[in-house]
């Protein structure tokens, strides 16, 4: 089977790449720029429909999109393209030759109305951003074109490669004495390493067959951004610095964040058979590899 990944330069797109080295499947990893990848522009309808068919795409899997959640309150058309627009051209591509899209969306879609349990997959949308907003029209524009589809909501997440709130906390926590994080926002930090590899083995035992639709995937446990960053500052040795907690309006921002977008992942568990790890065991893992790399 021939899968394109799109957005492999990113978190979730590398982390693919290293999942999938030994698929029998053949995969074609693409981003717009192209550096160590192919290059394809997913906002060009005609470039999309024209790579599926020269290359025989039964399968592709989105990892692009507009994730800046600040500067997408400025910049909203350019996140309606990336995260809706162009979610629309691979739905349409993979409905014309009866294929599969695998497309990655977020704990971002809820968020408006307050929550103090799990978030489940039937639950109405309520994002309270721009990137929010354009990440649920992205999935209603794959309902909509009808092809056959699995949409991965996920929370948090994380990697060795890029920006990303562990890189930020591993170097602030080094260089300053004293860090104020927010305590009231929960939710689940997802390494990218599971998420990919949970997508390597639904695409590579074809677990899909059958088993269209919307689920969530983040690591297991709960925590608050602040819990998060003691955790992080704890697993790299980084002890001098004091982290206390803060509310966040201490820290003004052009958009809400959610305050409680933890997700149930009932439905990925029973469907999919695969285990999840807990968030902090995949924290450490990720930790030490960044080590091991300077």
């Amino acid at each position: 089977m021939n899968i394109l990944v799109t957005g492999s330069d990113g978190q979730l797109g590398r982390a693919l790449r290293r999942a999938s080295v030994a698929s029998s499947d053949r995969y074609f990893f693409t981003d717009v720029a192209g550096n160590d990848t192919l290059r394809l522009d997913i906002t060009d309808a005609d470039a999309v429909e024209g790579f599926v068919r020269e290359h025989g795409i039964g399968v592709i899997v989105n990892c692009a999109a507009y994730t800046n959640v600040d500067c997408a309150e400025d910049d909203a058309a350019r996140a309606e393209l990336l995260n809706a627009t162009a979610v629309k051209h691979l739905a349409r591509s993979m409905k014309g030759v009866g294929g599969l899209l695998v497309h990655v969306s977020t704990d971002y879609v809820f968020g408006g109305d307050p929550y103090n349990t799990p978030c489940r997959e039937e639950q109405k949308g309520s994002p309270t951003g721009v990137y929010g907003v354009t990440k649920l029209h992205g999935e209603e524009a794959i309902r909509s074109v009808g092809c056959r589809h699995v949409i991965f909501r996920t929370a948090w997440l994380y990697s060795e490669d890029g920006k990303n709130f562990v890189k930020t906390m591993l170097r602030l926590t080094e260089e300053k004495e004293e860090l104020k994080v927010v305590f009231d926002q929960a939710g689940t930090p997802t390494y990218a390493g599971d998420l990919a590899g949970a997508i390597y083995t639904i695409l590579e035992e074809r677990k899909y067959d059958g088993c269209e639709g919307t689920y969530h995937y983040s690591d297991e446990g709960v925590c608050s951004w602040y819990d998060f960053a003691k955790a992080i500052a704890e697993y790299a040795g980084h002890r001098r610095c004091d982290i206390q907690p803060c509310h966040s309006d201490e820290f003004p921002s052009k958009v809400k964040r959610p305050s409680y977008s933890v997700l149930d992942k009932t439905k990925f568990k029973k469907t999919f058979g695969i285990a999840i790890p807990y968030w902090t065991d995949s924290l450490r893992k990720c930790i030490a590899n960044i080590a091991k790399e300077k």
